[in-house]
């Protein structure tokens, strides 16, 4: 993981991207299954849609979901948690997706000069 401190109080963000998918009908029983055990730890989706437009890089993912969560910790255990996962093992079954979560201070200030700051 990072090297950087983390705080309680700092928010993260999960950006889930579908990659492949090749049953779509999965996603009636996996939405209210993944909604549920986000709002148990905290969570709120800020964005979800497969209106998805590159802007740079390679092609882009199906759909996106941005969620934001009170803290990393709290992120790292919605993922983890066996409600999640319960649902996860469903979505799995008709897609291929990325999950990455950030944590806020990440997007603070001029990320890219933090992130020289770290390099050097």
């Amino acid at each position: 993981m990072s090297d950087t401190v983390e705080r309680k109080d700092m928010k993260a963000f999960v950006i889930a991207e579908r990659l492949k998918e090749w049953d779509t009908g999965v996603f009636a029983s996996y939405g209210p299954l993944a909604a549920a055990s986000i709002a148990k730890f905290g969570g709120r989706y800020l964005a979800l849609s497969t209106k998805v437009e590159t802007l740079e890089g390679p092609m882009p993912p199906l759909a996106v979901a941005v969620i934001e969560f009170p803290s990393l910790e709290q992120a790292r255990a919605w993922y983890a948690s066996s409600e999640y996962q319960e649902a996860a093992l469903i979505r799995r079954s008709g897609a291929e997706n990325r999950f990455i979560v950030l944590a806020e201070d990440a997007a603070r200030g001029a990320p890219h000069n933090a992130l020289a700051e770290k390099r050097s």
